[in-house]
């Protein structure tokens, strides 16, 4: 086992880190306790009982570049409050394994490596995470079984949010949830599939399991880990006691200033009912605004947003090259690209492998200005514009346009408690800016969520099916959408949802007999 795992880190060009002397060092000593020590500490927290969830570090060595720092693994199976620093398993950072620990006499079982290993893993190699907690706290399990069909978990307007990393008060955090198997290992898949497609998230929840969660340090992963388990605890709680915990507001569920609101509609009834009328009930229970052409004019995206991005994709690149949020967008380029030139996309042309950073800086310009010319909707060049808008928002370079009766009709839709979802090709990033730096201030507070393309392409029914089991309704036809894209509306009509067309000046022409009712100012719905 020694003699292979050499090989690897041989491999890696770091062939000391294999050597006995390191294993028995000080670094990998202390991570070996604090792996132990962590283990009983979240053992008391209620996170690790049963021999369940597990934790795993990074070998912080200043001379070893992360992604070949070695890995330190708690064991499966095992009593987490009673193991000791030599029970650890020591991992190259590849995987392979370097160090296990030795039999143990009846009744512990043989040694096994945590069958969390191939899932730690993703988050090493995705994230280039420093530690990863997997955790089987109740809160964790109880909050993917509110909502069965929901493939996310949301929430806004917390302080403990500013605890999750690129997360603020204001900011909704959205976590992925996905489907529970019989065995750890098979969750491998769906797990990166879900990192792929959240790519700002830090942790992917599992249905009536647990959560992953992982950070640049182990005290980065544990103080997330902290804030998600009070997040969820909280929503629980919430949720037992009718409030929403998904809306700015936090009203009661189904309504947005619930004691007015409840006495509102029985004077209403009552009134009805003296007038000798029938009481309509109330179908609608959320709206779905796109953005271009229903919100904002178009030219603000083409004529605003395209080239502001265009002119400052290099200025951005060269700036913020060596941050984690740059070198995450690169790393998102670089698949998109790889995939465009096997499809043989115009435009697109090879990154260098060599991080020579003004080759790569001038590839990628290249790359990106053909995607914003060919108007792509490609979640690569969306996080990235997102970036770089955001920037320019921060220097008040860019102010966010919006038809002057939008926010009146969020407001009202606010205050009557109908939930308001934004539903764009551009990135949730982008949307949340757009919105909170408007003329008429920050909207984002009548709005509780953001869709993107992660959920799938706005001409796809399916889509607005994801949305709709999303949202919380008990059916599509309770979700109002309205765009100004024909395709889009039919696909959402097919998906069950109500369809209202936006047709603004500048909108491109609706086919004759198009058969869906249009409006032109949001005063009309």
């Amino acid at each position: 086992m020694a003699s292979a795992a050499a090989a690897v880190s041989e491999e890696e060009g770091l062939p000391h880190l294999s050597s006995q002397a390191y294993l028995e060092g000080k670094a990998v000593g202390e991570s070996r306790a604090l792996v132990a020590d962590l283990c009983r500490h979240f053992y008391n927290l209620g996170w690790v009982t049963g021999t369940g969830g597990s934790i795993t570090v990074k070998v912080h060595d200043d001379a070893v570049p992360k992604p070949h720092q070695l890995i330190v693994m708690s064991p499966s199976g095992v009593q987490k409050e009673r193991m000791m620093p030599e029970d650890m398993y020591v991992l190259t950072g590849s995987g392979a394994v370097l160090s296990a620990p030795s039999q143990k006499p009846y009744p512990h079982k043989l040694p096994k490596c945590t069958d969390c290993a191939p899932l730690f893993m993703k988050a090493y190699q995705m994230r280039n995470a420093g530690a990863v907690i997997h955790s089987h706290g109740m809160e964790s399990c109880l909050i993917t079984m509110l909502h069965p069909f929901s493939k996310e978990f949301r929430i806004t307007h917390m302080e403990m949010i500013k605890g999750i990393q690129g997360h603020g008060y204001y900011d909704e955090l959205v976590i992925p949830i996905i489907e529970n198997t019989a065995h750890e290992r098979e969750l491998t898949e769906s797990l990166s599939q879900a990192m792929a497609a959240y790519p700002k998230a830090t942790a992917v929840l599992v249905r009536n399991h647990g959560i992953y969660v992982w950070g640049d340090s182990w005290i980065n992963a544990k103080t997330q880990a902290e804030c998600y388990h009070y997040l969820f605890d909280v929503a629980l709680k919430l949720h037992q006691l009718g409030i929403d915990y998904s809306s700015p507001s936090h009203g009661l569920i189904g309504s947005t200033n619930a004691f007015q609101d409840k006495n509102k509609h029985l004077n209403d009834a009552v009134k009805a009912i003296e007038n000798g009328e029938h009481c309509p009930e109330t179908s609608r229970h959320c709206i779905v605004l796109d953005i271009e052409g229903t919100t904002t004019p178009i030219t603000f995206v083409t004529d605003v947003l395209f080239p502001y991005a265009r002119d400052n994709v290099r200025k951005h690149l060269v700036s913020t090259y060596e941050s984690e949020e740059t070198k995450e967008d690169i790393k998102l380029l670089r698949t998109q690209v790889e995939e465009d030139l096997k499809q043989g996309v115009s435009g697109s042309v090879p990154i260098p492998s060599n991080d020579v950073k003004n080759d790569v800086v001038d590839s990628l310009v290249t790359n990106v200005e053909a995607m914003i010319k060919a108007d792509r909707k490609i979640t690569s060049l969306k996080q990235l514009q997102g970036h770089i808008w955001r920037a320019g928002y921060e220097n008040k370079e860019l102010q966010g346009i919006v038809y002057e009766d939008v926010p009146e009709a969020l407001k009202k839709w606010h205050v009557n408690g109908t939930k308001v979802y934004i539903y764009s090709s551009g990135s949730r990033e982008a949307q949340r800016l757009l919105f909170a730096n408007t003329l008429y201030g920050d909207l984002r507070k009548y709005l509780s969520g953001f869709f993107d393309t992660t959920v799938g392409n706005k001409k796809e029914s399916r889509s607005y099916l994801e949305i709709s089991q999303t949202v919380g309704v008990n059916k599509p036809s309770q979700i109002l959408f309205v765009t100004d894209v024909y395709q889009e509306a039919v696909a959402a009509r097919a998906a069950g949802l109500e369809v209202l067309i936006s047709v603004r000046p500048g909108n491109a022409p609706l086919p004759d007999n198009h058969g869906f009712k249009t409006i032109r100012s949001f005063a009309e719905i």
